[in-house]
């Protein structure tokens, strides 16, 4: 199972393996600039081919999760059509359950947006390869080919790309509409189109913003975007999902079995709850608590808003992992709990 913060009311009796990157002792990877320190130099210019395009080519890890849980966080409730809104209503109760990762299927369109599966591209002038963990693998064509008209529906697609500048710019299409495009449940059709934009600014650092078209489920594109870091000095070990999930059999979306109606909690309560909150520690993670719609949203660690599902009064949900308002004896908020299966973290209230 790829994430750790899969939780329900069901006990997980098992433990959770998620994936590395190996540690290659003593490894240096050949060509990259370095401090006087000797270690890599992450702000030097970026690396070029002898054609002049930028390489490129490295182990690269997304900075944040904003989009994982819910790719559409910045669209409006006009813009999902209905039965791609209703699907995604049915889905969310179950914390992802019969997600890709969950169900150790490749992640599609997925592999845009999540923290969770570092990879590594292998450049060369008319093919870039994209190798994930997970022993899945992308194609990008740069030999000038069209993206094919009626393709064979695959969870990885097919992908063609060109250079405009010092951006790579691929285009996708020809998604199983199986795959869902994120970690809640939003489904797409085998219309979707994905287009991604790579710039590299410098040596460790590489910008990418992806535009999703969908109008069999979404009345408009729109675009995300995703800061991807280098991981220097080390290599990837393959994580085989099947040989690591030992915990399905045991997930339910409720202590009873199948998900119940969602818990309407009143905005006078919701209001309460509103503020920002630190979890202490050598490095004090914020969270900030906010309110739309009718709805709560929860920005943990400046990773972007997200939408809680509420489970009770005090209770809710961000993607299974739950999220507890504490109160003081006078009935004041004081405090949040963040209880996933790596265990609980304690926030206390600044405003």
């Amino acid at each position: 199972m790829r994430r750790a913060t899969i939780a329900s009311f069901a006990i997980v009796t098992a433990s959770i393996t998620l994936p590395a990157l190996g540690q290659w002792f003593e490894l240096t990877t050949p060509g990259l600039p370095r401090t006087a320190d000797g270690k890599p130099d992450l702000t030097a210019p970026v690396p070029l081919l002898p054609d002049g395009s930028s390489n490129l080519s490295g182990i690269w890890h997304r900075a944040t999760g904003r989009y994982y849980d819910n790719v559409a966080a910045d669209l409006k409730p006009g813009d999902v059509q209905p039965w791609a809104e209703t699907m995604y209503q049915q889905r969310r109760p179950d914390f992802g359950k019969d997600s890709m990762e969950v169900r150790c299927l490749p992640l599609g369109p997925v592999t845009t947006t999540t923290p969770y599966a570092d990879f590594k591209i292998v450049q060369t002038p008319t093919l870039i390869v994209v190798l994930l963990d997970d022993l899945t693998y992308r194609q990008i064509h740069l030999d000038g080919r069209e993206l094919p008209k009626d393709p064979n529906p695959s969870w990885m697609g097919y992908s063609v790309g060109h250079w405009e500048g010092d951006t790579l710019v691929v285009e996708s299409s020809g998604f199983t509409d199986r795959s869902w495009l994120d970690y809640e449940g939003h489904p797409h059709t085998e219309a979707l189109r994905i287009v991604e934009r790579y710039r590299r600014r410098d040596v460790g650092h590489l910008d990418l913003e992806v535009t999703f078209e969908d109008p069999g489920a979404y009345n408009r594109p729109w675009t995300v975007s995703v800061p991807l870091e280098l991981f220097p000095d080390t290599e990837m070990l393959e994580f085989v999902c099947d040989e690591n999930e030992k915990s399905t059999v045991h997930m339910t979306s409720s202590a009873d079995g199948p998900a119940t109606d969602p818990v309407t909690v009143a905005p006078e309560t919701l209001a309460k709850y509103v503020g920002a909150y630190e979890v202490p520690g050598d490095e004090v993670t914020p969270i900030a608590i906010s309110t739309s719609g009718g709805a709560l949203f929860i920005d943990y660690n400046e990773g972007g808003p997200a939408h809680l599902l509420p489970l009770s009064d005090t209770d809710f949900s961000m993607a299974g992992t739950i999220i507890r308002f504490l109160a003081d004896d006078g009935g004041a908020i004081t405090r949040l709990m963040v209880i996933g299966v790596e265990g609980r973290d304690v926030a206390v209230r600044k405003q």
